[in-house]
């Protein structure tokens, strides 16, 4: 039996139901799960002192696109909002390969590790005629070699320039192939067991890259499977527009006409919905990933995160593909939605617990797992600490629960704990020579680049 001990912790803030926080407390995992949490001593073969941390749930990013990582921060996008930035982006993203994947997967995975994020799904919808093979195997061998929990999907486009739609043709496939290697993706990797580090979902990319019939077949498809639904809507007013014009309907309305409602569902953003519209979500357990900076950043709008938690809807957090946040970091989106509905909705905004919650607990709701998301016994190991005994930190700890939203953290964590295995310890990642990864990566975005 392998057993991690984190021991004298200063606080456990655990997002449990209660909102229990311990204090000058020890946290026990035995093969992965957590047996004991209180102030009794306990023996373990491998123990961390955590004395002066605060010791969080692991976060849980709910929408990525990892393959975006080597394609951000261009100045030729930069002031671009979504329908354009798409279409300019496309000319480079058909020029991805399974070395590319894997590489910006590595560069990805490792800063939201680094930042405290023990879970993470990825939304992969490129799929380049010639350099399809592969991709999502590529990510799976990044995350395997990080010791991060993997949760992709088997995105898809269908829907072409020729068609009406943004991508190019070359990036696009069709309805049969897709649904084929949706199969072949989900019985090769996905893992339904409690505790799993590997889980597959279906995630046509969206209403303007994908046919009805697409939409329909993978909602059935899915939930023959036995998994979950994924897609991006209501982010911009060009897609409103876009989906009214082409469907008679608006988004939300045309993707329930396609089964695409329920709680084995959650959208990416959902900026747009009218009140009624989010009532309809709380109704049906339908999700959603929020996705400030990237909103923020793409002009996108504000999503409407007060009037949801208030309603019921499901909500997780998210960073979005790099390219529109231009990072991989958590901690950042967990400040920066706090600070945003500080100032759109005053009183009524969220706590910065409360946006804790939602990047643990919310998160791991709507990907359907109750398993991770918070520290209580019978769970898994996922968690991550920070020290607060340094200058920056000074009286910051008088609310720990907040201190994420309020304060925030700038740096890397001092541990990161997955599946009860240590990941990131002093702010560095274990698993993997982070400059010989560096220099690899870098000599590969410049390649990619120039293609």
């Amino acid at each position: 039996m392998a057993r991690l001990l984190m021991k004298n912790a200063s606080h456990i803030v655990t997002c449990d139901p209660s909102d229990t926080v311990y204090t000058d407390s020890n946290l026990l995992m035995e093969d992965g799960v957590i047996t004991y949490i209180g102030p009794e001593e306990q023996q373990a073969e491998e123990v961390i002192d955590a004395a002066g941390c605060i010791v969080y749930p692991g976060l849980i990013n709910t929408h990525h696109h990892l393959y975006q990582t080597f394609s951000r921060n261009l100045p030729q996008v930069q002031n671009l909002e979504l329908f354009d930035w798409l279409k300019a982006l496309y000319e480079i993203w058909k020029n991805l390969d399974s070395r590319v994947i894997y590489h910006s997967s590595v560069t990805g995975m490792g800063e939201l590790m680094k930042n405290g994020c023990t879970t993470c799904f990825d939304h992969h919808y490129v799929f380049p005629q010639g350099q399809a093979e592969g991709l999502l195997d590529a990510q799976f061998a990044a995350a395997e070699d990080l010791g991060i929990r993997m949760y992709a999907s088997r995105g898809s486009m269908d829907l072409s320039k020729k068609d009406g739609g943004l991508p190019p043709d070359s990036v696009v496939q069709t309805v049969d192939e897709i649904l084929r290697d949706c199969q072949r993706a989900v019985e090769t990797y996905h893992d339904p067991s409690r505790f799993s580090m590997r889980m597959v979902a279906l995630a046509p990319c969206s209403p303007f890259s994908v046919s009805e019939e697409l939409l329909r077949q993978s909602a059935i498809l899915a939930r023959d499977l036995g998994v979950r639904l994924h897609t991006h809507l209501c982010e911009t007013k060009d897609e409103e527009r876009f989906v009214r014009e082409r469907c008679g309907m608006r988004p939300l309305e045309y993707m329930e006409s396609l089964g695409w409602i329920g709680p084995d569902v959650w959208y990416a953003h959902g900026i747009h919905f009218n009140g009624e519209e989010l009532r309809r979500l709380a109704e049906t357990g339908t999700g959603v990933a929020h996705c400030p900076i990237s909103n923020m950043k793409l002009s996108s709008g504000v999503c409407r995160v007060p009037e949801m938690l208030e309603l019921g809807v499901p909500v997780g957090l998210a960073v979005d593909g790099s390219a529109s946040n231009d990072g991989s970091n958590l901690l950042e989106e967990l400040r920066v939605a706090y600070l945003l509905h500080r100032l759109q909705s005053s009183e009524k905004a969220p706590s910065g617990y409360d946006v804790l919650k939602i990047a643990t607990v919310g998160s791991a709701k709507i990907l359907g797992r109750d398993d991770i998301g918070s520290l209580e016994v019978g769970k898994a190991g996922d968690l991550f600490a920070i020290d607060t005994r340094r200058l920056e930190l000074v009286g910051a700890d008088l609310d720990p629960k907040s201190l994420l939203g309020t304060v925030g953290w700038k740096g890397p964590v001092d541990y990161t704990v997955v599946n009860g295995k240590v990941t990131v310890r002093s702010g560095k990642l274990v698993n993997l020579d982070e400059e010989k990864a560096a220099r690899e990566a870098a000599a590969l975005v410049r390649d990619y680049l120039s293609r």
